[in-house]
């Protein structure tokens, strides 16, 4: 009897310690699933954020390429040619990020290469030979025709992506699809170069910003030049004459510092928040905001663009003309920039958005109108408008002219001729042309659309 009492004992303790044994066994099972599940997690994320960075690098190469059948003139064709290289080998580096690498994208990977390498011969040939052979321009031209074929499924699959139906890890399908693309522009790219590491990231800009938006110097803001200091106060009283309100709806909200110090005030009106920008030194607005839900559309683009033009004229902005637009969310974006002697100057800019549901202002943004603008000392062009427009590409349609000033890389401005151009294709760029020198100095490519224009 006490020996079978001991072995039931022997055999619960027995069991107990094989139930607790596998406890902890599935426990430790647990824990290292969940490890490997965050480790997985992170993968995808790294391995999502390459794919990503890889379409937008091809994007930018096709745009690159586009501009670059149409460049003329050796300073332009080195300058596009060292931006499709960078471009190029951004998309090389993401593709080596991704989980299939090289080996399984193997076209892929040899034809941005290939174009990379390419563009920089085509450089050192213009340099020598003044610009392009006719092979060279339909070489170029038919990897431009593979890179925008390449650039739209990447930007499929990534809609795929996005939407759960396609995963990074389903190789066979990324290949299969990508290989498709890139098949023509081998062959279109010729030989093997060697490829070599370089990275120049540049985003596009949208038109509606104007295509020099981004060129905001160092220098201290022109229209504030000899202006006195303003109080909180008078910079509340500012915000609101500026939009027919009362002072006391604004409380003080933040203060700015940097090139444009300035006061920001809030106010709840019209069914949102209202935050508008007045700068420390002369009081004037250079930026509004208002939070509101805009409503259904009842205005025109045509008349949402007079309704921003009629505000500016009543705020005593009379030397701008509207130049570029963009509608998005139920309000219209117009750009406008100011005019000299017929001279329509980039860096001078203004931004006014317009809610098309009422016509009221709902945005309003002078940063570069506030840094650049001044009465300037106009050249007469030593290049006339034909003499330009023996510069532009034989293969683009002149539509329209217009003398504009456009910013350079540095802090100076440069006189020159725009001419608003189509392609065989139907698509639209603009060529900038120096009004002094007669060389070409910008080429950009407009899409456009019912909403807008964006320019590349």
């Amino acid at each position: 009897m006490e020996l079978s009492r001991w072995s039931r004992k022997a055999k619960v303790l027995v069991i107990s310690f094989l139930a607790a044994a596998f406890a902890v066994t599935a426990g430790f099972a647990l824990q290292g699933h969940r490890r490997a599940e965050g480790y997985r997690q992170l993968l995808q994320n790294g391995y999502e954020h390459a794919f990503s960075e890889l379409t937008t690098a091809v994007s930018e190469l096709d745009t690159a390429l586009q501009k670059g059948v149409y460049a003329t003139s050796p300073a332009l064709i080195s300058s596009l040619c060292t931006e499709i290289f960078g471009k190029a080998m951004s998309a090389q580096m993401a593709i080596g990020e991704l989980p299939y690498g090289n080996v399984e994208l193997e076209q892929t990977a040899s034809f941005v290469a290939k174009v990379g390498d390419y563009a920089m011969a085509l450089s050192r040939s213009a340099a020598v030979n003044g610009g392009y052979s006719d092979t060279e321009r339909e070489t170029l031209r038919g990897l431009s025709e593979s890179a925008s074929a390449l650039s739209g499924l990447l930007l499929s699959l990534q809609e795929e992506l996005y939407s759960g139906t396609v995963r990074l890890e389903d190789l066979e399908v990324v290949q299969a699809r990508l290989s498709a693309a890139t098949e023509e522009g081998q062959e279109l790219a010729g030989g093997s170069f060697q490829t070599i590491e370089a990275d120049f990231p540049e985003v596009p800009t949208l038109i509606y910003d104007g295509p020099f938006s981004e060129h905001l110097t160092d220098r201290s803001p022109k229209q504030l030049e000899g202006r006195g200091q303003v109080t909180e106060e008078e910079s509340r009283q500012a915000a609101a004459d500026f939009l027919g309100l009362k002072s006391d709806l604004f409380t003080l909200a933040s203060t700015g510092e940097g090139q444009l110090p300035t006061y920001g005030f809030s106010a709840l009106v019209d069914g949102g928040e209202l935050y508008v920008e007045v700068t420390r030194a002369g009081g004037l607005v250079v930026e509004l905001m208002n939070s509101r839900a805009v409503g259904e559309a009842a205005l025109s683009q045509e008349e949402g663009a007079q309704a921003a033009q009629d505000f500016l004229a009543q705020k005593g902005y009379t030397d701008l003309a509207p130049t570029y637009y963009i509608q998005q969310a139920g309000t219209l974006t117009v750009n406008f920039a100011a005019v000299q002697e017929g001279v329509l100057c980039y860096p001078d800019l203004i931004k006014v958005e317009v809610a098309l549901d009422n016509g009221r202002i709902v945005g309003f943004e002078a940063a570069g109108y506030l840094m650049n603008h001044t009465l300037r000392d106009l050249a007469a062009p030593a290049v006339s408008l034909e003499e330009a427009q023996a510069e532009v590409s034989p293969d683009l349609t002149v539509l329209s002219t217009a003398l504009t000033l456009i910013p350079t890389g540095g802090e100076y401005e440069v006189l020159c001729h725009e001419f608003k151009c189509e392609s065989p294709d139907g698509r639209h760029y603009l060529v900038y042309v120096n009004a002094q020198t007669g060389e070409e100095e910008r080429i950009l490519l407009l899409l456009e659309d019912e909403n807008g224009t964006l320019v590349l």
